[in-house]
């Protein structure tokens, strides 16, 4: 028999496995908006490997085209796929995450941000019809807690199906300054901070710890670096966007942690932006990721002083809501 027969004959024998890759399932993550904030959360879960598909969707499809396939080529590393999709197909994905939006103009009151952001939240729902009923949705864009509220009411999906990527930043730089301070991995550090993703924000210190000892056992983390260490938190994004415009790869890093932790049902605690019931209002809380969403808000005990701020927090996204809503 010749070497081509041979081949042949190979050739027809992996035809009888019929694979058709049209018929393929993958863990899809839809990302709305291919501006800096969605790229970077489109780039770091292909790097991750966060997923097994990425569909990338922006009104602006020139530019969303050319970083599905800039995405593309990055994806070999991993074998995650990327492509650019359209709203009708991101909703059909797994997880939904938003960062689609408007900057604030220098001088423009935040109610009139929240206007123009929520008018292009409904456009997106809008054009993503019939939505997935089992899909999780991540909202990222600013302002986050409001427009998590938003989300939800526009989704008609359940409380546990949409939140905000909330405090998980915040919580991060906190923690590396803690960890910088005392000289250990920031993954040694259990403090979050709580609340509003903004100005209201606080640090959960009274129940912090460091190892399992409590943030109090340390004479280097006195009342005033801890106060200090907050504010930094509270204001590094503002720090980032004076000096290069926007913030990208921290955020993009915590949306690809939290995209691999749904799709590995990990049920890992991170703070996150949820509806909170009795106030009805999304702010963040420590709240337990898995495949279907938010699976469980941990009531974290909180001082007199701690609670005060919460509530001042949550009073000020219903003052919001309410001229919204």
């Amino acid at each position: 028999m010749s070497d081509n027969a041979v081949l042949s004959r190979k050739l027809s024998s992996l035809n009888e496995f019929s694979y058709n890759p049209l018929e393929e399932k993958y863990n899809t993550v839809a990302v709305i908006g291919a501006g800096g904030v969605g790229a970077a959360c489109a780039s770091n879960c292909i790097l991750l490997k966060a997923c097994s598909e990425v569909l990338l969707v922006d009104i602006a499809e020139d530019r969303c085209e050319g970083e599905a396939l800039d995405l593309q080529d990055a994806g070999f590393v991993t074998g995650v796929r990327c492509k650019h999709a359209t709203y009708e197909e991101a909703g059909q994905a797994d997880v939904i995450v938003i960062t689609a939006g408007v900057g604030q103009k220098p001088g423009e009151p935040r109610t009139s941000l929240i206007g123009r952001n929520y008018a292009i939240l409904k456009s997106i729902f809008k054009s993503m019809e019939p939505l997935n009923p089992d899909a999780v949705i991540l909202v990222v864009s600013n302002p986050c807690d409001v427009l998590t509220y938003l989300a939800q009411k526009l989704s008609g999906l359940e409380r546990s199906q949409v939140f905000g990527s909330g405090t998980f930043l915040d919580s991060q730089r906190f923690r590396i300054a803690i960890s910088h301070k005392l000289k250990v991995s920031p993954s040694a550090v259990n403090a979050f901070v709580l609340g509003e993703h903004g100005d209201s924000q606080f640090a959960a210190t009274s129940t912090a710890t460091v190892g399992g000892v409590p943030f109090s056992s340390f004479p280097e983390l006195t009342p005033e670096f801890l106060k200090q260490a907050e504010a930094d938190a509270r204001n590094r994004a503002y720090e980032i966007i004076a000096k290069k415009g926007a913030t990208y790869h921290g955020i993009g890093a915590c949306v690809a942690t939290m995209v691999d932790c749904i799709f590995l049902n990990e049920r890992l605690v991170f703070p996150l932006s949820v509806r909170e019931k009795e106030a009805n209002v999304c702010v963040s809380q420590p709240a337990v990721l898995g495949r279907s969403g938010i699976e469980a808000i941990l009531p974290i005990p909180m001082s007199e002083e701690e609670k005060k701020l919460f509530d001042a927090s949550c009073g000020a996204m219903r003052a919001i809501l309410d001229e919204v809503a």
